[in-house]
C-alpha cells in the first residue's frame, strides 16, 4: 500500500492507494469521529460495492444509514444535494456525523459540498471508484454542483479527512470510463512532468488493458503531483491553476453538448488539444510535440477533436463564464513546453479564435469521412 500525505497543517489527511482497501476497518476507524455515518452513492456503484461497506463500518459499531443517488452528470444539481440533506435529517444526524461519498467524481464532489454546508460543516470521507475520481477529482476539496450556465458553478473548498484509492474497484469500469481517467493522468504529464509523459507513451496500451500494476503506479504519480500542488495553493490563487489545463476549453464542451453526453475525461482531452495547438500558433510548442499530445490521446482511446456541430463562437460564449475569468480578460492554462505548463491571459484573442476556427473545420472534416 502506498500513503501519501496532503500537506495542510492541522487539515492535512492521508491518500491510500492500493487494490483491496474498501472493507480496511483500520484505515477508516481513525476517522469516523462519532458513530454517525451516512453513506452516500448512486445506482450504478451501490449494487456492486456498498454492502462490504457498510458491513465494515457496522462491524466498528457505526449507525450507517445510506443515501442512494441517480447515475450521472446530469444529477450533479443542487436536487441531488437537497436528498442528501434529507436523509440526513430525517435520520437526525448531528454536526459529529460523517458522510462517506462511494462513487466517481460527481458522487464525491455532491457530498463534500453537503459535508461543506451541513449545519455549517462536518467530516467526510472520499472512496472514489473511478480512475478519474481516483487520480484527480478526490484529492484537494474542491466540491459542488453544476448550473445550466457553467460547470462546477456552485461549490465550495472542503477537504476530506481521508482518501481511500482501492484500485481493485477498476476493473469493475467500462473502457470509456477508464479512458476518461486517463484523460485526467495525461493533464499531470503534460502540465509539468516530461520524464511522466515518456512512461505514458510507454505503458499507455497496458493502462488501457488494465494492468493493475501499471494502473497502481499512475494513481500514484498523479496523486502526488495533485498533492504537491494543493499544498502550495489550496484556494487556486496561483499554481494550482494549472491543474485546469485543458479544463476551460473542455467545461464549454460538456455546458454546449448537455451534461452527461461527453465524458468530463473526453472533453479535458479534446481541451488539452487545443491548448497544444493554441501553445503552437504562439510559437511556443513544435507541429512535432502538437502531434506527441495528439498521439498520446488517441494511444488514451480519446477524442482530440471538439464535436463538429460546436461553433467558434459557442466555445467563446461559455469560455467567458468560466471561473478562470478575471476582471473581464480570459485566462488559459497552455504549454511553453511539454511538461511545462504556464497560466496566461497575454495573447492575441486573434490566435484564440483562428485555433477554434481551423481544428472545427478539422473536426467537420472528419464527420464527413
Amino acid at each position: 500500500m502506498h500513503t501519501l500525505e496532503v500537506d495542510l497543517g492541522h487539515r492535512s489527511y492521508p491518500i491510500h492507494i492500493a487494490p483491496h482497501l474498501l472493507t480496511r476497518a483500520d484505515l477508516l476507524a481513525p476517522h469516523l469521529q462519532t458513530r454517525q455515518v451516512m453513506l452516500v452513492s448512486n445506482t450504478l456503484v451501490a449494487p456492486l460495492y456498498l454492502a462490504p461497506l457498510k458491513a465494515t463500518l457496522t462491524s466498528l459499531g457505526h449507525q450507517v444509514e445510506t443515501c442512494i443517488l441517480p447515475d450521472g452528470e446530469v444529477y450533479k444539481t443542487l436536487d441531488s444535494v437537497n436528498q442528501i440533506f434529507d436523509a440526513l435529517l430525517e435520520h437526525r444526524f448531528n454536526r459529529t456525523c460523517t458522510l462517506i461519498a462511494l462513487g466517481g467524481g460527481v458522487i464525491g464532489d455532491m457530498v463534500g459540498f453537503a459535508a461543506a454546508c451541513y449545519q455549517r460543516g462536518v467530516n467526510f470521507i472520499q472512496i472514489p471508484t473511478t480512475l478519474l475520481s481516483q487520480v484527480d477529482s478526490s484529492v484537494g476539496g474542491k466540491t459542488g454542483v453544476n448550473h445550466p450556465l457553467g460547470k462546477n458553478m456552485i461549490g465550495a473548498f472542503w477537504q476530506p479527512q481521508l482518501v481511500l484509492a482501492d484500485t481493485q474497484v477498476l476493473t469493475s469500469l467500462p473502457a470509456r470510463e477508464l479512458s476518461a481517467g486517463l484523460a485526467e493522468i495525461i493533464k499531470y504529464a503534460l502540465l509539468g512532468d516530461a520524464d511522466f509523459i515518456t512512461w505514458l507513451e510507454k505503458h499507455l496500451p497496458e493502462l488501457c488493458a488494465y494492468h493493475s500494476e501499471r494502473l497502481g503506479e499512475a494513481v500514484l504519480r498523479s496523486c502526488q503531483a495533485k498533492a504537491q500542488i494543493v499544498a502550495a495553493d489550496e484556494r487556486e490563487q496561483g499554481v494550482r491553476a494549472l491543474l485546469n489545463l485543458g479544463h476551460t476549453f473542455g467545461h464549454a464542451i460538456e455546458t454546449h453538448m448537455g451534461y452527461g453526453q461527453w465524458l468530463h475525461g473526453e472533453a479535458v482531452a479534446v481541451g488539452m488539444y487545443l491548448a497544444a495547438r493554441m501553445s503552437c500558433a504562439l510559437g511556443w510548442l513544435t507541429q512535432a510535440q502538437v502531434a506527441r499530445v495528439q498521439a498520446l490521446l488517441q494511444a488514451a482511446q480519446l477524442p482530440y477533436l471538439p464535436p463538429a456541430q460546436m461553433q467558434v463562437q459557442d466555445f467563446l460564449t461559455h469560455m467567458a463564464v468560466d471561473k478562470k475569468v478575471l476582471d473581464g480578460r480570459l485566462r488559459l492554462i497552455l504549454l511553453q513546453d511539454l511538461g511545462q505548463a504556464v497560466i496566461t491571459q497575454d495573447f492575441p484573442i486573434s490566435v484564440l479564435h483562428d485555433t477554434l476556427n481551423q481544428v472545427h473545420l478539422e473536426a467537420q472534416q472528419q464527420a464527413c469521412m
